[in-house]
């Protein structure tokens, strides 16, 4: 049937002026006149949104919808993800002080029921698969004061696991499950990540099972300065996926399903800011811990600090150290008997390279002494008074 004149010139108005009253009212008139609607433009709108992502594969899923890459990442690590819980005993002195204490006593009253020494403290947190016979990873946080917690599957299966060792100068744990043929995670590489690269967390934030959250890797080698932990040796990946009490321990993944690093959460005030623990780092930990109990760190016995136009002004006119060098970072201080002494290291070098690799911030140089193991001789570069030394530093257990 032909639309009258008057009609479609009513039609085009609805089209162009949009919104509700356009979308009804074109509704109604092709519904009345039978127009023959465009064709396929849901397809193309999903194909042009689908190129917009790297290694996206998009198929049919048992429910008929697509999925996308973010969907065969957590189908593929999900399984391997689990939930933790920890309880742990909490010393009270401050109420066994306050029943000691007359004053408070007579202000608000004598209640002779006995006092406990210690109160019951229950935590949730996340962790992962590293084996098929039962070892997980999770941060230190979340284990801390107890040697067994409740482990629970995502099929539902729940085991009692032993907490085998912890360390809390990365804030790393291991622990194992009585349970085999189990799904595993796929490690990955954080070594080349970059801003701007995707990012996925999954975890059991607030007690919510199974959380699936994305973002993007916002920056790398975060020190624990930085992140308002100086008390953790590690660089963090920060990433503004989603990460909340609760995610802690779980893996951060990138756009091929590979654990990048664990998540922590750390900082109570961080609002969109999420950090994660490299995974190599990590992995090494892991490995000290389940083979030894306890992790080993390496140590050169340094002070540093990245150099700048205004400190080498400061250095020179302190006549502190004579610093020719425009960038780098200055040793300040060598330790006695330390590594670095042994290796020839003084104050006033400026670190240039390490095993060949320039390094232009102290994070650059954490991440390399960290990745490396006990004992490692590692090739130093250094500018001293203005001329090139390549010396040679075996790193020690930290004291």
């Amino acid at each position: 049937m032909k639309l009258p004149v008057k009609q479609l010139a009513v039609y085009l108005l609805l089209v162009t002026v949009g919104g509700g009253v356009g979308w009804f009212g074109s509704r109604y008139l092709l519904h009345n006149y039978s127009l023959t609607p465009v064709k396929n433009v849901t397809a193309s709108v999903t194909q042009q949104s689908t190129m917009a992502y790297p290694a996206v594969s998009v198929g049919n899923a048992m429910n008929g919808d697509n999925v996308n890459f973010i969907a065969n990442a957590v189908q593929q690590v999900g399984p391997a993800v689990v939930r933790i819980n920890a309880t742990r005993k909490v010393a009270t002195p401050f109420l066994q002080e306050w029943r000691n204490n007359n004053i408070l006593r007579n202000f608000f009253g004598d209640d002779e029921q006995p006092i406990p020494q210690e109160r019951i403290e229950r935590g949730t947190g996340s962790g992962f698969i590293l084996s098929e016979d039962g070892q997980l990873l999770t941060n230190a946080h979340v284990v801390a004061q107890t040697k067994t917690v409740q482990v629970t599957l995502r099929d539902g299966r729940t085991f009692e696991g032993k907490v085998v060792g912890v360390d809390h100068v990365t804030d790393i744990a291991v622990v194992k499950i009585p349970a085999h043929k189990l799904p595993i995670v796929k490690l990955g590489n954080s070594h080349n990540l970059i801003p701007g690269q995707w990012a996925i967390a999954i975890g059991n934030p607030l007690g919510l099972d199974n959380t699936v959250t994305i973002g993007i890797i916002s920056a790398t080698d975060r020190t624990s300065d930085q992140v308002g932990v100086p008390d953790k040796r590690v660089s963090f990946i920060q990433t503004d996926a989603a990460i909340n009490p609760g995610n802690s321990g779980g893996p951060l993944l990138n756009a091929q399903g590979e654990v990048i690093g664990i998540n922590t959460a750390i900082r109570a005030d961080a609002q969109g800011l999420g950090f994660a623990i490299p995974i190599e780092i990590a992995a090494r930990i892991a490995n000290d811990l389940f083979t030894k109990g306890e992790a080993d760190h390496p140590f050169l016995g340094i002070e540093m600090l990245d150099l700048s136009a205004t400190q080498k002004q400061q250095f020179n006119q302190r006549q502190l150290f004579p610093i020719q060098a425009t960038a780098g970072i200055v040793i300040v201080q060598v330790i006695k008997n330390s590594p670095a002494e042994k290796g020839g290291l003084l104050p006033g070098d400026v670190i240039q390279k390490i095993n060949g690799q320039p390094v232009k911030i102290t994070a650059q140089v954490h991440k390399i002494i960290d990745s490396s193991q006990v004992g490692d001789i590692l090739k130093i570069e250094v500018n001293r008074n203005g001329k090139t030394k390549i010396l040679q530093v075996r790193s020690e257990t930290k004291p």
